[in-house]
């Protein structure tokens, strides 16, 4: 663990010392009490106080590595997110996600044509993050209510939008079964081991396919199956060596791509059929 986790970590036990800042998370569900609205920047009125009279929550987390870094050797990774809380309770509760880049995706459903299966009907689901994860301290429909999960889209069918789309629900679901099959999206609940209602730890598993980008991890405090506090933080995964150089090329360069790869084929297979030759000789 680096010295700077083992700090913070500690800081966050610990409590703020006397003259010192301290930073109020509010919880989802503050006793009853509501914090009034007001401008951008501009504290209202006994807003302090009413923060100040409740218990502060707060998450303070890290991960073991800070980027992944993706060559012609990668096969998987594993992350160690660690953490501690202040303030919870001895029900408490944690989620931590890992959320990768996400993008539009094309999902097809099969159908007969005569006497063969084929694409018959697609849908375009409007946003899909490449990776998704999700680890918990205990089942998930026992600690988290549905009205916290459609807010802060924890779950994985929460992470995708379908909005414009017919019948969702079905093609969320097979987006779900296909990427899970895959390693792409996972659900572990009961993987994040909780330590005296303060301390946790759980790892997440990364498959060798990662999409590029940065991937948001967030970790939840949950309280009376509501989000009482939040961390977030960034894993930067980035190719290296010469997937970097590839990459690169395909997406600034692609006719320079092109006729390089094209020149690669032509080369491989007068090689090929020069070997064949010599091997009939």
């Amino acid at each position: 663990m680096r010295p700077a986790a083992i700090l913070a970590l500690a800081l966050a036990l610990a409590g703020p010392g006397p003259g010192a800042a301290q930073q109020a998370v509010v919880p989802e569900a503050a006793s009853g009490v509501v914090v009034p609205e007001g401008p951008p920047g501009v504290v209202p009125e006994g807003a302090l106080e009413m923060a100040a009279s409740e218990e502060v929550q707060q998450v303070v987390a890290d991960l073991d590595q800070s980027d992944v870094s993706i060559n012609s050797t990668f096969s998987g990774s594993e992350i160690l997110v660690f953490g501690a809380l202040r303030g919870g309770g001895p029900d408490s509760e944690v989620v931590v996600t890992v959320a990768g880049p996400s993008e539009p995706v094309t999902v097809w459903r099969k159908g007969r044509i005569g006497p063969i299966w084929a694409n018959v009907l697609a849908a375009e689901i409007d946003s899909a993050p490449s990776f998704y994860a999700v680890a918990t301290s205990a089942p998930l429909r026992e600690m988290l209510s549905n009205t916290s999960d459609l807010r802060h889209a924890i779950t994985v069918p929460q992470a995708i939008r379908a909005v414009g789309t017919n019948d969702p629900a079905t093609f969320t679901a097979a987006l779900i079964r296909m990427r899970t099959e895959t390693g792409a999206y996972a659900t572990r609940e009961g993987a994040v081991a909780l330590k005296d209602g303060a301390l946790f730890r759980t790892t997440i598993a990364l498959p060798p396919d990662l999409t590029e980008g940065d991937y948001a991890v967030r970790i939840f405090l949950i309280e009376e199956r509501r989000v009482a506090a939040r961390f977030e933080t960034v894993l930067a995964v980035r190719k290296v060596g010469l997937e970097r150089i590839l990459y690169g090329m395909a997406h600034e360069r692609p006719a320079l791509y092109g006729a390089m790869s094209l020149a690669i084929a032509v080369a491989a297979g007068w090689l090929a059929s020069a070997a064949f030759g010599a091997l009939r000789r």
